[in-house]
């Protein structure tokens, strides 16, 4: 007996011997759809690159939390001026870096640096490039002055983009990533599984509960049900096979968290390809849309319609799904104003995930209702990073965007929809230079409805946050304003 206690608590589960001593699970095996191409999340925009390094190897001044409220990270507290122009940050005292090196405000200010740089590839590059100066008159104290005032600065803070990296090390994070988290990585098997190993030398190593995770990829979602079913994982965020749902709901070791997020779900159009240059041939693929049917047969109805680039979720929302009701008619009447001969042909790319290549179908054929031939195209993350996202070779893609409060994106007419309008960067100058919240809600009510107006991409849904797990797992977001899964708050109930 005693040696099967010593090798069950060696696995990792809980023995209720009858002694009354019980050996607590300290490891856990989380699904992702999703591989991320890195893990560096300051050098590329893959949301899964947050989902496993964000919280848990990196760490940010400021916490981004389930309900969207900020705390403080490696900083201890922070002070904003009335005209919000500066940020002063007190740092936490005795953090150190996983490689040994002391942090300090000399790593916040080497890497906002090089966030801004030249050779940047972060995707908040224009944030940090707000910044007017960094000024560091101690190893703890960081002050941040901007070129205008910075309403959403905590926020941007808080995002894994804002991660503080040690100059050291910066050069390797893609593959060899060094933060001040609470674990380091162990093992990246390719086209496998990522797994993390707690970290003794971390600040508050003693209240972290789980001492070692590891991440599988699982793209196929019928594999995604089996493993669950299996035991093979523990818990699945972002669960993509929605289908399935109802049998984990019935079924008593299994909890379903079903919440939002920011994902704005986007039938995404290249602005500047013709004849998509011709904002009535946008309006009219706006129009041939039926939100519903995608979110009915995508998503297994689960899915907030959208009619700009906010969600519910967030602060300033218009609701402006009314602009563009389903109607093929006025559809085909905008192709005919245009001047657009039919059937015209377009290419739809779909990236591997899971609402793409559901709905990808649903839409090719509401646009074969008004004499669009859209020819899908399914590639990988690293095809659609190149050919969409970079070399902007594309008609229409389908994606969802996750970062909160991103619709600067569209203030950049070099993103890949390449929508250059200065109007819209005139209106987003007063949502950056905000002075308080009445006037940023306001302005943000201004860009949705220019958005809109430009029909610069048509909007279909705010993107469900579907966990299916164990159901003796805790602390787990049932709401995700940031993709992450922050181990730190993770233990099984004993």
């Amino acid at each position: 007996m005693r040696r099967m206690s010593r090798l069950l608590a060696a696995a990792g589960l809980v023995l209720a011997a009858s002694s009354g001593f019980a050996f607590a699970k300290d490891s856990i095996t989380i699904g992702m759809v999703l591989e991320p191409p890195g893990l560096d999340p300051t050098a590329a925009p893959a949301a899964a690159i947050g989902e496993v390094t964000h919280y848990n190897i990196f760490e940010g001044l400021t916490k981004i939390n389930e309900d969207f409220s900020i705390t403080p990270l490696l900083a201890e507290k922070w002070t904003f001026s009335p005209d919000l122009k500066t940020l002063t940050f007190t740092l936490k005292p005795n953090i150190k870096f996983q490689d040994g090196e002391p942090f300090s405000s000399k790593d916040v200010k080497y890497a906002f640096e090089r966030y801004a740089g030249k050779d940047s590839t972060n995707k908040d590059k224009a944030f940090f490039a707000s910044m007017e100066s960094i000024e560091t008159p101690d190893p703890m104290t960081v002050v941040l002055k901007f070129k205008e005032p910075s309403f959403e600065a905590l926020y941007r803070l808080g995002m894994d983009t804002a991660v503080i990296i040690d100059e050291k090390s910066a050069a390797n994070e893609a593959i060899a990533p060094v933060g001040t988290g609470p674990y380091k990585l162990s093992n990246w098997t390719k086209g496998s599984s990522i797994t993390l190993d707690a970290w003794d030398g971390y600040r508050d190593a003693d209240k972290i509960p789980l001492k070692k995770a590891t991440f599988r990829f699982i793209s196929d979602p019928s594999a995604a049900v089996a493993a669950m079913l299996a035991g093979d994982v523990d818990a699945f965020p972002r669960f993509a096979n929605v289908q399935a749902l109802d049998q984990f709901k019935s079924d008593p070791r299994f909890q379903v968290l079903i919440g939002g997020t920011d994902g704005k779900t986007i039938l995404a159009m290249n602005n500047k390809k013709p004849p998509l240059n011709d904002l009535k041939v946008r309006q009219a693929i706006a129009y041939a849309i039926d939100r519903k049917a995608i979110i009915d047969g995508a998503m297994n109805g689960l899915g907030t319609p959208i009619g700009s680039h906010m969600t519910p979720n967030d602060p300033g929302y218009v609701d402006l799904t009314g602009m563009y009701p389903h109607d093929p008619e006025k559809a085909k009447a905008l192709l005919k104003e245009a001047g657009v001969k039919t059937p015209l042909e377009l290419s739809l790319i779909l990236p591997p995930a899971p609402y793409a290549r559901a709905g990808g179908p649903i839409i090719q054929a509401e646009l074969a209702d008004v004499g669009i031939n859209a020819k899908i195209q399914e590639v990988e993350w690293a095809q659609w990073l190149k050919g969409v996202y970079t070399d902007h070779d594309y008609d229409l893609t389908i994606i969802s965007h996750v970062e909160p409060l991103d619709i600067g994106i569209y203030a950049n007419p070099n993103y890949y929809f390449q929508y250059d309008s200065a109007a819209f960067r005139d209106i987003y100058a007063k949502v950056a230079s905000a002075p308080n919240l009445d006037a940023y809600k306001a302005a943000l009510g201004e860009a949705q409805k220019k958005l809109a107006e430009d029909s610069v991409n048509a909007f279909l849904f705010q993107l469900p946050n579907v966990t299916v797990a164990s159901a003796k797992v805790e602390g787990l977001w049932k709401n995700a304003p940031i993709f992450v899964n922050d181990l730190s708050e993770m233990k099984w109930k004993e």
